[in-house]
């Protein structure tokens, strides 16, 4: 499949929207970009909201028709992560898995907290940047359980499958072989990246543990469950708006909306970059 990104506004304003398309027609990343790529070889579709280094809270907004991403915002004000030392920005391509959703009255057996009511989040740890709006194929590693305001968050470790150290990668404990640090940093961005605004330290489930891929795979499931109850009408939708434009089996799909984004909006093309620029360098890892 071919994605491309349409925006809408300037970044760094209330107006701006990304929208992607699909050979053209604009879709919605919460709905219709399938979960899997590839569901034999366990690939998953991954949507990027925020490129790794950068400090925009960008999100797939929920609320909005197709649901294109644009920036959060906090009283009326745009946000932004700080840069807690040692970080800059987010240390990962920050995004969400399409067609699922953290089920905000199902409360999980282990966590003891009802979901957030988003897609599951991801944060995918391979070396290239990638671009809002980009659409990656990962394979799953591990998961981590944040505990936000009684609320389970989590959050998905996966690999781009064509980084050069994906093959290599299958399960949480290879991250610590081959990446060594990465989770605690991990760990430790999510503990501490609200604090520079006034607010208390982050707590994780598990003591903080970042869980194998087998059971991070079963959470996927269950939100992936969670999303198909939501776009059937089986669970309540309240803001979350349903519209789509390739479920063919849903009485959500939408013309209409397609028609009103391809109205606007200047479509952009993949930035080209050099990669080998943003490698990051495991000094003390194995060797590879």
């Amino acid at each position: 499949m071919s994605f491309t990104t349409r925006v809408v506004g300037q970044p760094d304003t209330l107006d701006y929207r990304l929208f992607i398309e699909k050979n053209g027609t604009p879709v919605s990343p919460f709905h219709d970009i399938p979960l899997f790529a590839d569901e034999a070889k366990g690939i998953y579709n991954m949507v990027v909201e925020i490129p790794r280094w950068t400090n925009a809270k960008m999100e797939i907004s929920k609320e909005d028709s197709l649901n294109p991403i644009k920036q959060d915002t906090k009283k009326g004000k745009l946000r932004y992560v700080r840069n807690a030392f040692p970080h800059h920005g987010y240390i990962w391509n920050y995004g969400a898995l399409p067609q699922t959703w953290e089920d905000p009255s199902h409360t999980n057996s282990d966590t003891k907290c009802v979901g957030d009511d988003d897609p599951i989040d991801v944060c995918e740890i391979g070396e290239a940047v990638g671009y809002a709006g980009q659409v990656k194929q990962v394979k799953i590693l591990g998961v981590m359980a944040l505990i936000d305001e009684g609320e389970t968050d989590w959050k998905i470790l996966a690999i781009d499958v064509n980084d050069p150290l994906a093959s290599k990668m299958n399960d949480v404990e290879d991250i610590e072989r081959f990446m060594p640090g990465l989770l605690h940093a991990t760990n430790e961005w999510f503990r501490i990246y609200k604090i520079p605004d006034g607010k208390p330290e982050n707590q994780f489930a598990f003591g903080g543990e970042a869980k194998n891929r087998t059971y991070a795979v079963e959470i996927v499931k269950e939100t992936a469950d969670a999303w198909a109850n939501l776009i059937s009408g089986k669970s309540s939708a309240n803001k979350i708006a349903l519209a789509n434009t390739q479920l063919n089996n849903a009485s959500t799909i939408s013309g209409a909306a397609a028609d009103d984004v391809a109205a606007g909006g200047v479509r952009q093309s993949a930035p080209a970059t050099d990669q080998s620029l943003h490698k990051w360098f495991f000094i003390s890892g194995s060797k590879i």
